[in-house]
C-alpha cells in the first residue's frame, strides 16, 4: 500500500479520499479498475477504503464505523459522532431497530445530507473522547443522548450493560443529566438513569427487573452470592434477602452456550443440582424466561408477591448472602477503551 494512502487511513478511521489517492499517484482512470477488482471499496462519493478493510468490518458487523469515518472526512468543522453512531462505537447494547444514518453533533450548526445528520448542541471537553481513532461523544453523554430518543427500557438496558462493565457510574450519568436539564427529552433520559442499576448482566435481566419493580415489588439485591461457610453455592440474578426469595432470568444461553467447556447436558445437570441445593437451604425462587415478560407476566409477578408476603421457613439460617464483586461483571463484556471515556 502506498505510504500516503496508509497514512491517510491511519489518520481518518481507515478511510481515504480521492485527493489522497491523487497524491499517491492514482489517476482518475485508475480508480474504476481498483473498485472492480475488489482492491478498493467506495464508501461514499470520493471516499474509499481497501477491499480487505471493508470485508473485515463487514464480517464483524462494524461497517457503520467506516461509514462514520467517511462522513467525518468529508465534513468541515468540529462535528463529532454522537447518538446511535456513538452508541455503536462504544459497543452499547442497541435496540432492535436503530437507523443506519450517521449521527453527529456540532456545537455551532445543524446540517443534514445523504446518509447523515449533524445535530446542533453544546459540547464540553468532558463530552468528547476518541474511539477507534474517531472523535465521538463520551460514553456518559452518548447514553444520555440516546436515552432522550429511545424507549426508556431500551435505554436502561444500555445503561445497565455499561454499568455492569464498570465503564460508567451512576454518579457520572447523573452529573451528565444535570448539565443538560434544558434539553428536549431530558426528562425521559433522567427516568432511565433513575431506573438503571449496577448488577444486570444481560438485557433479559434488565427487562425482567424492570417488570418486577414496575409492578410495585421491592428492589432486589442484584448478583447475590449465596455462601455456605466459605463455599459459593450460586450467584443469583435477584434476591430479596429478608424474605429468602430469589429470581433468575432464565435465558437459553445457559444451556445453548454453556461456559468452561460444558456440554448442554452437563449445563442442565449442574443447573438442576444447583437449584436443588438452593431449595434445601430453604430459599424459594422464581425463574423468568423471555416469554414470561408478555402474557405470563401477571402470573409470575403474583407468584413473587405471594412468596414475599409469606414468612420464610423458621429455624436458623444456614447461608449468607452478599453482592458479588459490587454487581460488576468478573469479565467485562466490552474491553476498556484504548482512550479515555466518561
Amino acid at each position: 500500500m502506498h505510504p500516503v494512502i496508509r497514512a491517510a487511513m491511519d489518520g481518518h478511521g481507515q478511510v481515504f479520499t480521492a485527493a489522497d489517492a491523487r497524491r499517491a499517484g492514482v489517476g482518475r482512470n485508475d480508480v474504476a479498475p481498483l473498485l472492480r477488482s475488489g482492491e478498493w471499496w467506495r464508501i461514499r462519493h470520493g471516499v474509499y477504503t481497501t477491499g480487505a478493510t471493508w470485508r473485515e468490518h463487514e464480517a464483524s458487523g462494524r461497517t457503520h464505523l467506516l461509514a462514520s469515518a467517511a462522513v467525518l472526512v468529508r465534513l468541515d468543522g468540529q462535528a463529532v459522532l454522537s447518538h446511535a453512531s456513538a452508541a455503536r462505537l462504544h459497543q452499547l447494547v442497541l435496540p432492535a431497530r436503530v437507523p443506519d444514518d450517521v449521527q453527529l453533533t456540532d456545537a455551532d450548526r445543524f446540517r443534514a445530507g445523504r446518509g447523515y445528520t449533524v445535530h446542533e448542541a453544546g459540547l464540553t471537553d468532558a463530552d468528547v473522547t476518541v474511539v477507534d481513532g474517531l472523535p465521538v461523544t463520551s460514553l456518559a453523554r452518548t447514553l444520555v443522548d440516546v436515552a432522550r430518543e429511545w424507549d426508556v427500557v431500551d435505554a436502561v438496558v444500555a445503561m445497565d450493560d455499561a454499568l455492569a462493565d464498570g465503564r460508567v457510574t451512576p454518579e457520572v450519568l447523573t452529573e451528565t443529566i444535570l448539565r443538560h436539564t434544558h434539553w428536549p427529552g431530558i426528562g425521559r433520559a433522567s427516568s432511565a438513569v433513575q431506573l438503571a442499576r449496577v448488577g444486570a448482566h444481560s438485557p433479559h435481566e434488565t427487562r425482567s427487573r424492570l417488570a418486577l419493580v414496575g409492578a410495585g415489588l421491592p428492589e432486589p439485591l442484584l448478583q447475590a452470592a449465596v455462601y455456605v461457610g466459605t463455599r459459593l453455592v450460586a450467584v443469583l440474578d435477584w434476591v430479596w434477602d429478608d424474605e429468602g426469595v430469589f429470581g433468575e432470568a432464565d435465558g437459553k444461553a445457559k444451556v445453548l452456550d454453556p461456559w468452561r467447556g460444558r456440554t448442554p447436558g452437563e449445563a442442565v445437570w449442574r443447573e438442576k443440582r444447583r437449584h436443588d441445593e438452593l431449595v434445601d437451604l430453604d430459599l424459594r425462587g422464581v425463574r423468568f424466561a423471555p416469554a414470561d415478560l408478555f402474557e405470563a407476566l401477571p402470573g409470575k409477578v403474583d407468584r413473587v408477591r405471594r412468596l414475599l408476603a409469606s414468612p420464610p421457613p423458621s429455624g436458623p439460617r444456614r447461608y449468607r448472602i452478599e453482592q458479588r464483586n459490587g454487581g460488576l461483571r468478573i469479565t467485562p463484556r466490552v474491553a476498556p477503551p484504548s482512550s479515555s471515556a466518561a
